[in-house]
């Protein structure tokens, strides 16, 4: 009955370390690397992502908490997504249109309208997967 008991804590320990480590990591996969546009199909909310896309709208920014510039990226496969860039933590995109390719490395989180891209930015804690964007060959994080 010990013996078992033990079993049991050990997986429960393995589990826990597991999921620890998938939260810090920014849902990033098992190489560190993240989920390319590509496989949009199973991205899942939390999953660190990268892709690239062209900007179909551009959104007034959301001043409420946290600053973010805010666009819709419509990606190769047709598929849209909302990017929230925080411009407290990162600089703004600067001087995007419509057609505009961006590139991007961030968390999605998935809603009823395709999904949003956020952490586009370095984590000042060093805690989460430093994410950024890329328009017209500058670097925005």
């Amino acid at each position: 009955m010990k013996r078992l008991a033990l079993v049991l804590v050990g997986i429960a320990v393995a589990a826990a370390v597991s999921q620890f480590q998938g939260q810090t990591s920014g849902g990033a996969n098992e190489s560190g690397t993240a989920a390319s546009a590509a496989n949009y199909s199973s991205w899942r909310s939390g999953d660190q992502v990268r892709g690239n896309g062209v900007v179909v709208k551009v959104l007034s920014d959301d001043n409420e908490g946290s600053r973010h510039q805010r666009f819709i990226l419509e990606l190769s496969s047709g598929r849209t997504v909302l990017i929230a860039h925080n411009i407290d933590l990162a600089p703004r995109v600067s001087s995007i249109s419509m057609g505009d390719r961006v590139s991007f490395n961030g968390q999605f989180e998935t809603n009823d309208r395709g999904g949003v891209i956020h952490w586009t930015h370095k984590d000042p804690q060093g805690r989460h997967v430093d994410g950024w964007l890329e328009h017209r060959g500058n670097r925005y994080q």
